[in-house]
């Protein structure tokens, strides 16, 4: 009964091949929650597949229906050793993204776990079912190292429509709150900060949605009759996003902008790199908030991006000024940022600059959370995860990007910390989507550490209600 055990085991999960068996499985399941016709496939894959791994475990399992009619259901698992023992919530999703099939490299396929190097090959590999495959095989590394006991207990979340926005997830935590009540969240989720450096994030930043519409007539006309006569929506449209957003990218709405970065995320994010694995983009030098780190850009920051442009046919043009133009837009926005009002923000700052016949049209809105880098169950677990690697973990106060996190922080009240095991140049929601082996096998040994860990007597000093 020993950690190194238990990271032994780990490494043994991956190296016989059981993780490859066990993904691959999962990964035929076509767990495309944007279907209409995929509800039965999603309540098979956690009936079938994630209750009954869990269930050999000791878990008491049952799927439950989505509070909103017509979504995938969640599966609610538990495991329980002791009321005097920390309890954690693990979270993950078992839908993806559409195949789309055609656009994979042959002879990639997305219902097929396929290796090529050091790369594994298919839909849901990195998003999430790799992920929480690797939670749940640490977690059975531990069981096998303790002769058959965690040190903890456990409860298990997994929906089936994160990829649609997570409609029933504030519902069911709602109504369910005691009986998902914990210590700590501990999940999986997104990128790595790069491939080489064990990464835990805190919360992510939140997003909002909203469309910039100008119409202005029935119809285009003729750009030689009635060019220099009539508003050219595009024109307009562009000059007045021009007044958002600055041409080296900075938010020029006062509104939209966050409070200042608060200095224990700042000391945070000191020593992070953003970029530098194969395949990322060439960061642009002068590009965004003045006087900010990219780091500081990217997780301590809002960012105002204009998502898509439309106006007439770019792809068959013809000589008529069109009649109408759409900007799709999106706000990524950290804690502290007020977007309550931003409907109302938006319209009084085009209509005070001659701009109000363009409507603003809200979507989707996410709120942003963020944990305390200097929180205690922080600082547990980036020692815990140092002593299996040897390498100091990125903590980043929040992901750049966005994920349900509000439903544990908010709702549930939890501490939440999310250690992902993919890396951004994985495809996510793309063609060839893949997860890497060598992340992989190191974050099936940094679950089961931190496992180990959070079952030894003391190991934490953080219990809920105390801090």
């Amino acid at each position: 009964m020993t950690r190194s055990q238990a990271l032994a085991n780990a490494r043994d999960y991956f190296d016989s091949g059981m993780l490859h068996a066990d993904l691959a499985r999962r990964v035929a399941y076509r767990t495309e929650s944007q279907e209409d016709a995929s509800g039965p496939v999603l309540r098979s894959y956690l009936a079938d597949e994630i209750a009954a791994t869990v269930a050999s475990s000791g878990f008491s399992t049952r799927v439950v229906d989505n509070p909103v009619a017509s979504h995938g259901p969640m599966l609610i698992a538990s495991r329980y050793e002791g009321a005097e023992l920390p309890t954690v919530l693990v979270y993950g999703h078992g839908d993806v993204v559409r195949g789309y099939e055609e656009q994979w490299r042959k002879p990639l396929a997305p219902w097929s776990l396929t290796i090529e190097g050091d790369r594994w090959y298919g839909r849901g590999t990195a998003d999430n079912k790799g992920q929480h495959s690797i939670v749940l095989g640490a977690l059975q590394s531990v069981t096998a190292a303790r002769d058959g006991r965690l040190g903890f207990n456990v409860k298990l979340l997994i929906e089936t429509g994160e990829e649609v926005g997570s409609p029933g997830l504030h519902a069911l935590c709602a109504a369910l709150r005691q009986e998902l009540s914990a210590d700590v969240l501990i999940a999986s989720d997104g990128p790595r900060l790069n491939s080489q450096r064990p990464t835990i994030f805190l919360g992510s930043r939140g997003s909002i949605n909203f469309d910039l519409e100008l119409n202005l007539r029935e119809g285009g006309h003729h750009s030689g009759n009635w060019g220099g006569l009539l508003r050219n929506p595009a024109t307009v449209l562009a000059n007045a996003i021009a007044t958002m957003i600055g041409k080296d990218g900075r938010i020029l709405v006062e509104e939209l902008r966050p409070p200042p970065i608060p200095d224990d995320v700042r000391l945070a994010l000191a020593d992070i790199a953003v970029g530098g694995d194969e395949g990322d983009p060439v960061i642009d030098p002068g590009w965004g908030e003045p006087e900010l780190t990219p780091a500081e850009r990217v997780f301590g920051w809002n960012t105002l991006e204009v998502l898509a442009l439309k106006s007439g046919n770019a792809d068959r043009p013809v000589n008529a000024i069109p009649p109408a133009a759409i900007a799709r837009c999106q706000l990524r926005f950290v804690v502290g940022t007020d977007v309550r009002r931003i409907a109302e923000v938006l319209g009084e700052h085009l209509a005070a600059r001659d701009y109000a016949d363009i409507r603003v049209r809200m979507g989707d809105c996410n709120a942003a959370t963020r944990l305390s880098p200097d929180h205690e169950w922080v600082r547990w677990a980036s020692s815990s995860i140092e002593r299996t690697t040897g390498k100091k973990p990125a903590i980043l106060p929040n992901l750049g990007g966005t994920l349900p996190n509000d439903v544990f922080a908010e709702i549930l009240g939890l501490p939440t910390l999310w250690v992902p095991h993919s890396y951004p140049g994985c495809s996510q929601h793309a063609a060839n989507e893949h997860l890497l082996a060598p992340v992989a096998r190191e974050g099936l040994q940094m679950m089961a550490g931190l496992f180990w860990d959070l079952g030894e007597p003391g190991a934490v000093a953080y219990r809920a209600g105390t801090s």
